[in-house]
């Protein structure tokens, strides 16, 4: 009996499933007949808008800058060099790597003793010398008076023979005299003619000591420059860098022992583009003295200098291309010849152009701005710089509008969205300043004024506070206020 009350217990349950499961079925294909038979009803769309943040867009004067890298060189590298040979007897105690001099300090000083040995030879060939130059003086003189007396016996043997032959002539003399007078006259020409040769070897002997003698005098000149190079000093103040030289070490002539370098007269050489270069040109060619900001990047702390654009090279260099300037630094503390700087060079200002953030300008050449009714609209705009996280756009149809500072693939033309605008300013109203009559003033009020600015607005602003010369102490302040 219990087998037969579980069997229809389970039958039953059976029964009562396939029922189920048959009501289901029907319910399902009843819907789905009035799903297909039913006319579709229209539904209520609705227009989806995005909240955006905008900025307005307004002229403003910019100052456009580009960075380059370049390498810090010394105006004044002089190579130190022995001029003569021999060892080094003294050495001054700053004679060493990284040491300071003063100008005019004795560095260097070679031993003496060959040097003031051929010194002395030399003056000794010199008093040789003047003594050789009188006795040829001497001579020369007495071999004028001896041509002299020559002379004079020549004309009485001119006289005799004329005696001789007037004797001759009247009867008195003979042919004898006459001879003998032509003789003696042709003896007394010979004579002087020897005169004559001694006179000139006498000259040629003054000619030949006054040869002598100069050669002395430049041979003592030598000796004393020799002498003198022995001692170094240094042209002017500087620090000493490659330093190879020790006390009591023999040099050669014309050996590099060490560099002086000038810390106080630096430069930068950078490279920039043939764009770049052209941008600091004016109408007429002629480069710019253009300013430029100098940073040695540290692990903690960076050294800042400023200088001015001097001079570009004379060629662009082998596989090079642009153009490599020199500028001339001030206050450049810290510096030194050989260190890999960051170069900020500062371009022509720019009037009439507007700041916006760099996420704004889209790869069309378009900004997004939005109407009268919140709705956005694609506005082109002519990129003229790119300033970090910030781009420099001149569009006149895009002044007074506000613009969508991010840009992103949801936001178009048409599109309504819900504008969050930033109350707090990002940047100085150039216009309004230069309407006061004291930039300065006015501009510090400005800031004062606004002390809850973001870290970007805090940086420009700090820059062109530091380019208006506030003083040190004021921006201090402003800037732990700006900060708090």
């Amino acid at each position: 009996m219990r087998f037969l009350r579980q069997s229809l217990v389970g039958v039953m349950l059976t029964a009562l499933t396939l029922g189920f499961l048959a009501y289901a079925g029907q319910l399902i294909h009843s819907a789905v007949q009035d799903r297909l038979t039913s006319q579709p009803s229209a539904q209520n769309a609705r227009e989806r808008v995005y909240a955006v943040h905008v900025i307005p867009a307004r002229h403003s004067r910019e100052i456009p800058e580009f960075e380059a890298f370049g390498e810090i060189q010394s105006l004044r590298t002089l190579e130190i060099r022995a001029a003569v040979g021999g060892r080094v007897a003294t050495l001054a105690p700053e004679f060493r790597q990284g040491g300071v001099v003063e100008s005019d300090q004795l560095l260097i000083g070679i031993d003496t003793a060959d040097r003031q040995a051929s010194l002395d030879r030399s003056k000794s060939d010199l008093l040789d010398a003047q003594a050789e130059v009188r006795d040829a003086e001497r001579s020369a003189v007495l071999a004028n008076d001896e041509l002299a007396a020559a002379l004079t016996q020549f004309e009485v043997r001119q006289r005799a023979l004329r005696r001789q032959q007037d004797l001759l002539d009247r009867g008195v003399g003979n042919a004898t005299g006459v001879e003998n007078a032509e003789i003696s006259l042709a003896q007394a020409q010979q004579s002087v003619l020897s005169r004559r040769i001694a006179v000139a070897q006498a000259e040629a002997r003054v000619d030949q000591a006054a040869t002598r003698l100069a050669r002395s005098k430049i041979a003592l000149g030598q000796a004393e420059r020799d002498l003198s190079d022995t001692k170094i000093y240094a042209p002017f103040a500087g620090t000493l860098n490659d330093v190879t030289l020790v006390e009591g070490r023999l040099v050669s002539a014309n050996e590099k022992v060490a560099e002086l370098v000038d810390p106080d007269a630096l430069e930068v050489a950078f490279r920039v583009s043939t764009r770049q270069y052209v941008r600091l040109l004016d109408n007429n060619g002629v480069l710019l003295p253009t300013r430029v900001i100098v940073t040695l990047e540290g692990a903690e702390a960076d050294l800042p200098a400023t200088g001015r654009v001097t001079r570009h090279s004379a060629g662009t260099g082998a596989l090079q291309t642009g153009r490599v300037l020199y500028a001339s630094l001030s206050s450049a503390y810290g510096f030194k010849p050989g260190d890999f700087v960051t170069v900020a060079v500062q371009e022509q200002a720019l009037d009439d152009v507007i700041r916006l953030p760099a996420s704004a300008f889209g790869s069309d050449g378009a900004v997004l701005a939005l109407t009268d009714e919140d709705r956005l609209q694609a506005i082109p705009a002519t990129l003229l710089r790119r300033q970090g996280d910030d781009v420099l756009v001149q569009a006149d149809d895009l002044v007074g509008k506000d613009v969508v500072k991010s840009r992103t693939p949801l936001l178009g033309p048409g599109i309504r969205v819900r504008p969050v605008r930033n109350e707090a300013p990002d940047s100085v109203d150039l216009e309004m300043l230069e309407l006061a009559p004291d930039r300065k003033a006015k501009l510090v009020a400005f800031i004062e004024s606004n002390s809850n600015m973001p870290e970007a607005a805090r940086a420009r602003i700090l820059n062109q506070l530091a380019q208006e010369k506030v003083p040190a102490q004021v921006v201090e302040r402003l800037e732990a206020r700006i900060g708090g």
